[in-house]
């Protein structure tokens, strides 16, 4: 990797600033869920199976069963359930590099994607795209919660969504310390509410599995095709940036040690990669509970899960029941992801806002922001065109989370031209790094092309394969074409104290930041460049001048 100083990079020394205003008020705001920064071991004091529990918790919506239900009426079980399974296992393998360094060195994805091939700036782009992700996931929950506030309370649907996106507001506010309390105690019910109907229908009427099994699809014969199967798995694959909201709670864990590595690789998994888990599983669930709605009530209501729990309910259960525990179900699922969204989706846009101004305007005002996408987008009845917005967009999500693992799989560990480390800090990085951005555009591109047929209806769909392959070969080639020289401004922070301690976990040493005066961990430090003395990623994030920023060098 080049190390040599470019002449042309390294900046004047401008004059000296004061904490821009606001600083202070800033860095209180963000030390309760450490938004732009590194998440410091003194506040990492869950054990790895809370932080799992809390990050599971995320995965309870109910768009899956939705997901499902769309894909096993188009296409037929047969190829739906392919179809899950290929989805699935891209998932799980490009999410596993992801999930573990967040987990061990404590920083969510777009610090990650930073130092992952695409530059301090150039992981912007992938901010706003994990952003888009969870308001148009909040958009699909808060849809279901309506369906369900107007089956159960007969509330019109446009009260019913604007009820569903105001009553999260007040859960967002508090971050990690209240979000881990409210996964824990709701996910039991939950599971119970969830697992229950269909144990039940499969125990009381085994030809519901016969006729599940057997289902062909309102564009199929019954048999496998692998256009229905990649169609399918394209939608199945927009979640493919829901490991992003796993990472903001493994972000927490605490260090891997010998003495907790087995706990701690087991949450690692569990609540990293292993959510696609239980996905597939709620997707399958989605596709049996629809054919089954269709034999006893019909095709339009089908794709509905209040509809398809209400009638799992009433085979088992007296009718004064049936609604209010199907209204429970919606609103607790919805409450559990919809936390997750809000919370996550207020971090991407503060982290792109802040480095595109270098002003902090405080995580709440982006709450509001990704709560008003997704009311528009609920207004709009996004429901009824579910499929084509979640196949278009799991085009970008694709060719970004494949962009970023193989840059860790090949790239960091393989080919060695990354560096292994992650680094996130403004002054260490490069404005943007071609490596990544590259792969990322010219994949992402390319697979919208194809999703919108500019290359004709036969390759249509294969977009999502087109998005994965084009990622996963040019990440490594762009690597080797630039030989690394873009992934580090400066390999020397300008302390002597080592990031990592001698298990490779982030050093706990504690310095001083001279900006705004508080206390912050060795990984989320850099020395200052005009003042013997150290900044804060935050502080070196909100410097409008560059006046803390160090030059490019060694």
């Amino acid at each position: 990797m080049s190390t040599e100083p470019r002449l042309a990079e390294v900046a004047e020394p401008e004059p000296a600033e004061q904490a821009a205003p606001g600083t202070d008020q800033a860095v209180k705001e963000t030390l309760e869920d450490y938004t732009l920064r590194f998440a410091p071991r003194s506040y990492r004091r869950w054990t790895p199976m809370v932080v799992a529990t809390t990050a599971l918790g995320g995965i309870a919506y109910m768009a899956d069963f939705s997901i499902g239900a769309g894909i096993g009426l188009a296409h037929g079980t047969g190829n739906a359930l392919l179809a899950i399974a290929v989805a699935a296992v891209v998932i799980f393998v490009t999410g596993f590099p992801l999930a573990y360094y967040g987990a061990r060195y404590n920083i969510d994805l777009d610090l990650i994607t930073r130092g992952s091939g695409f530059g301090y700036f150039g992981s912007v782009v992938t901010s706003v795209i994990f952003a888009s992700f969870t308001f148009i996931f909040f958009a699909l929950e808060g849809s279901i919660m309506a369906q369900g506030l107007k089956l159960g309370l007969g509330l019109p649907l446009w009260l019913g969504y604007l009820v569903s996106t105001l009553m999260v507001i007040p859960l967002v506010i508090y971050g990690m310390t209240a979000l881990s309390k409210l996964q824990v105690w709701t996910t039991p019910i939950w599971l119970l509410l969830m697992v229950g109907p269909l144990v039940y229908l499969v125990a009381a009427d085994p030809g519901t599995v016969d006729r599940f099994l057997a289902y062909a699809g309102t564009d199929g014969d019954g048999g496998i095709n692998t256009a229905s199967v990649l169609l399918g798995a394209g939608v199945c694959l927009s979640l493919i940036a829901q490991i992003g909201e796993q990472i903001d709670y493994l972000r927490f864990m605490p260090p891997k040690t010998e003495a907790n590595k087995r706990s701690w690789w087991t949450a690692v998994v569990i609540a990293g990669p292993g959510w696609v888990v239980l996905g597939a599983l709620k997707q399958a669930i989605g596709v049996f509970l629809a054919v089954y709605i269709i034999a006893e009530v019909g095709a339009s209501a089908a794709p509905e899960p209040i509809q398809q729990f209400k009638g799992a309910f009433d085979a088992m259960m007296p009718s004064w029941l049936v609604v209010p525990l199907a209204v429970v179900l919606v609103v607790i699922s919805q409450i559990k992801i919809n936390v997750t969204n809000a919370y996550s989706g207020s971090l991407a846009w503060t982290n792109s806002f802040t480095r595109v101004t270098r002003r902090y305007p405080g995580r709440m005002v982006f709450v509001l922001v990704n709560l008003g996408f997704a009311l528009a987008l609920m207004e709009a009845d996004m429901f009824s065109f579910l499929n084509s917005i979640l196949g278009f967009y799991s085009n970008c999500a694709i060719a970004w989370v494949v962009t970023v693992a193989t840059d860790i799989g090949i790239n960091k560990y393989l080919l060695k031209l990354s560096p292994h480390a992650p680094e996130f800090r403004r002054g260490m990085l490069y404005a943007v790094n071609p490596v990544g951005v590259v792969a990322f555009v010219a994949a992402s591109g390319l697979s919208i092309a194809l999703y919108f047929h500019a290359l004709g209806d036969t390759l249509q769909p294969y977009s999502p394969v087109a998005a994965a392959v084009i990622a996963f070969v040019l990440t490594p080639l762009m690597a080797v074409v630039t030989k690394g020289r873009y992934y580090l401004r400066r390999t020397d922070d300008g302390i002597a104290e080592p990031l990592l301690d001698e298990d490779g976990n982030p050093s706990a040493v504690t310095y001083e930041c001279h900006v705004c005066r508080q206390q912050f961990e060795r990984p989320d430090v850099a020395a200052c460049r005009t003042h013997d003395a150290v900044v804060c990623s935050l502080c070196l994030s909100t410097d409008k001048v560059g006046d803390h920023v160090l030059p490019a060098g060694v």
